[in-house]
């Protein structure tokens, strides 16, 4: 990882902040009006360039402005995004949502899913290590302007037919993080795409394990996101007892 100044790493969180609010390219003179930089247009240019050519920023060829890299938004999850976690009255509310099915397996991995994907306004998938694969959300990524692209969509939805696609996923996974965040590339192969991935494994009292999580564009509002993702993590291992 390079070495960034201050104000580098300002003009990067800024500009990555305003990615994930828009989806659209961010050029010098929106962040110049939209954040407090205390620098010019110009000097903020400079310093995209600069980060362009470190690989935190790429430029669309349709557009002036750039766009945060796959480096980017990992740097940005995990050193300077701050976590917005979940209030007493949200976890309790989304444990009331699937308490009923809590000693029917498939029905409540359903259920969490459902939830889950409400609550992130993404796609939310749930796996088990018998091959199964839980989803919801699928209306959600049609608001998203990376999903326009009819191919980027089919290749995601036709991927979620496969248990060994997630299979391949997971199986990179080296880390022992209890939070897991692909994008990208690390997807593999078959989900090539702008794709973004938060993920948890769990394990039941009974030794069952699989994974829960998001998946969506990789500018993910990672800061609710992951909580979200982790709390629902948390919450398959507390009530799963009946499994």
């Amino acid at each position: 990882m390079h070495d960034l100044t201050q104000r580098q790493v300002q003009i990067l969180k800024s500009l990555i902040e305003e990615y994930i609010n828009t989806a659209e390219p961010v050029g010098s003179e929106t962040l110049e009006k939209k954040h407090n930089l205390s620098a010019s247009p110009a000097t903020i240019r400079n310093e995209m360039v600069r980060l362009e050519e470190l690989g935190y920023l790429k430029k669309p060829h349709t557009s002036a402005g750039r766009i945060p890299t796959a480096v980017a938004m990992k740097f940005y999850v995990k050193q300077l995004m701050k976590e917005k976690e979940l209030s007493v009255a949200e976890e309790v509310a989304l444990k009331e949502r699937v308490w009923d099915y809590r000693e029917r397996e498939a029905q409540c991995l359903r259920a969490i899913v459902k939830s889950l994907a409400e609550k992130t306004r993404a796609l939310a998938i749930a796996t088990t290590q018998e091959g199964d694969i839980f989803a919801a959300g699928y209306a959600n990524i049609l608001d998203m302007p990376e999903f326009f692209d009819i191919d980027i969509t089919k290749n995601l939805l036709s991927a979620l037919d496969e248990f060994d696609v997630f299979q391949t996923v997971f199986g990179t996974v080296e880390d022992t993080d209890e939070i897991h965040i692909l994008l990208g590339e690390e997807l593999g192969p078959r989900l090539k795409g702008p794709y973004g991935f938060v993920f948890t494994k769990y394990q039941t009292p009974m030794h069952m394990t699989g994974e829960v999580g998001v998946l969506g564009p990789t500018r993910l509002n990672y800061t609710s996101v992951i909580p979200t993702v982790r709390y629902f993590g948390g919450l398959i291992e507390e009530i799963a007892k009946g499994w």
